[in-house]
């Protein structure tokens, strides 16, 4: 499912000032207090706040039953854990079979990292319904993300200038100008997000979670992750091997990658995704009506880049539809296979000079809501990424690497490597190159890898698998497209997914669905 691209492009200064405690998550609660023993208050959910999306509050669940929200209290600092603490926003839907078939919680995250749990597991609650029958199904917005001490670092008005930024400068004006942009974003984050910033390592998340378990009455955590959500599982299964009960990886991060690495794969992804929708298109009985052969299709797309990169064309007024824009959009419609009768539509219009449908798929990459307000994804993802990413790289460094980049992506290339330096000069050191998921002892984890899928290539699911140590990863490859595999609503998939989380039953290794 749709998660942000693993990068930022430029930025501008921060206007709103917020204050500590809101920012930090304060709470008034005694530092003595056992917070294992906390007990939660379940409330109906009001509706997603702007950092989680906004929109409407969660629709009844079937049979009437409505979603459950609750604020956990967590330690600010895993290192004081007497400390000052924060609040973990918590959703969840009550199972809905018989009391006595109920395994206990299945907690989610669906990935970024920062996306919100509040908002993503209500919208794709009927994906889970057969798990719902023996699971009450919980997520949460993971510390750093939405109402969970949610980092802030630009107002709505300057994120819109941000993502219009030339991510892909072509020479050293436009070089300096978007490394100065991050570097004005980064200092935007930490003036208005510092206190919370050194605590939002995804080590942290997982301590949470640990917490989580614990507070819901779990003895073991189950546990279904998607895209940066396997990393998480597999840093909460090395620091908790013992506490893993049922857990399922989708859509699987690589942990033996540095960020380089991942950017790397990502652009070798996308060309994938981009090439699998232009043979699709051209292999329609109607003809594709954006080219006439696989070629023609991407020919054309890197001509239209390259004359937004000089002269936008009109968007979603004000805004215009810039190279940087557009090149979000097609990443997005990249994701499922779902969108890319969008992507079609949207590069028909802007071949006719209308930016609209481009932009919109932009804006749903970014978390841009239709009223103009932002969610936090943007800030959650750099604030995560750059507390646990070790390497900083350099302008030069990334200069030597541009034809590594564009031979693994003409259109991707330049995009994905000037991400790098996106971390450097950040307020807070990096944890490491890489996550350590090793998990000896641990419960085994259903891995599911999918062949075309863009964002996180194939070839990390079998790489988290070794990470996790021999007897607990068992891979599942499905021969499909898009992010992820259980959201295809691919029968055979579902199928070993459902069988694991609901009966216990492991899957053969190496089995393959298509």
């Amino acid at each position: 499912m749709p998660t942000p691209v693993r990068l930022r492009a430029a930025a501008l200064t921060a206007t709103a000032v917020l204050l500590p405690c809101l920012l930090a998550g304060c709470d008034d609660s005694s530092p003595d207090e056992n917070l294992p023993d906390q007990k939660l208050s379940w409330k109906t959910c009001a509706a997603p706040s702007a950092a989680e999306g906004g929109g409407a509050a969660p629709s009844a669940l079937p049979g009437g039953a409505t979603w459950q929200c609750a604020t956990l209290k967590a330690p600010l600092d895993w290192s004081k854990p007497k400390g000052d603490t924060i609040g973990i926003a918590l959703i969840r839907a009550k199972a809905s079979g018989a009391a006595g078939r109920r395994i206990g919680s299945l907690i989610f995250n669906f990935g970024g990292p920062g996306g919100s749990g509040i908002s993503a597991l209500p919208s794709f609650a009927d994906d889970y319904a057969t798990l719902r029958t023996r699971y009450d199904l919980v997520s949460f917005d993971p510390r750093g993300v939405g109402r969970s001490a949610g980092v802030r670092c630009e107002s709505d008005t300057r994120l819109d200038a941000y993502f219009q930024q030339d991510a892909t400068p072509d020479d050293t004006a436009e070089e300096k100008q978007l490394l100065d942009n991050t570097k004005e974003f980064n200092a935007a984050c930490e003036k208005h997000s510092g206190r919370v910033l050194p605590h939002v390592r995804t080590t942290d998340a997982a301590r949470d979670m640990d917490l989580m378990r614990q507070v819901l009455g779990d003895t073991k955590m189950h546990y279904f992750g998607i895209s940066y959500g396997t990393e998480l599982g597999g840093v909460y299964a090395h620091l908790f091997p013992k506490n893993v009960g049922r857990a399922v990886f989708d859509g699987v991060v690589d942990p033996t990658q540095t960020p380089e690495q991942s950017a790397l794969g990502q652009a070798q992804g996308f060309q994938l995704a981009l090439d699998n929708f232009a043979a699709d298109c051209v292999a329609k009985s109607d003809g594709c009506p954006v080219g006439d052969s696989e070629q023609d299709v991407k020919d054309r797309i890197a001509k239209l880049l390259k004359s937004l990169d000089g002269t936008p064309i009109p968007g979603i007024l004000p805004r215009r539809l810039t190279q940087t824009a557009a090149t979000n959009g097609i990443a997005q419609a990249l994701y499922s296979k779902d969108f890319w009768e969008y992507l079609t539509e949207g590069l028909q219009q802007a071949y006719d000079g209308d930016g609209r449908v481009l932009l919109l798929l932009s804006d749903s990459l970014n978390g841009r809501s239709q009223n103009g307000q932002y969610s936090n994804i943007a800030a959650a993802n750099a604030a995560i990424n750059c507390a646990d990413e070790k390497p900083r790289y350099t302008q030069d460094h990334v200069r030597t690497k541009l034809a590594e980049f564009r031979a693994a992506s003409p259109l991707f290339g330049d995009y994905l490597a000037w991400s790098m330096p996106s971390c450097t000069g950040w307020a807070v050191a990096g944890a490491a190159d890489h996550p350590d998921v090793s998990a000896s002892g641990a419960a085994p984890v259903l891995v599911v890898g999918n062949t075309g899928d863009p964002a996180t290539p194939y070839e990390g699911a079998r790489k988290m698998v070794d990470a996790l140590g021999k007897g607990v990863g068992v891979e599942l490859t499905y021969k499909g497209q898009g992010h992820g595999a259980y959201d295809s609503k691919n029968t055979c998939v579902r199928n070993a997914v459902n069988g694991y989380l609901l009966d216990g039953t492991v899957p053969a290794a190496g089995t393959v669905c298509s």
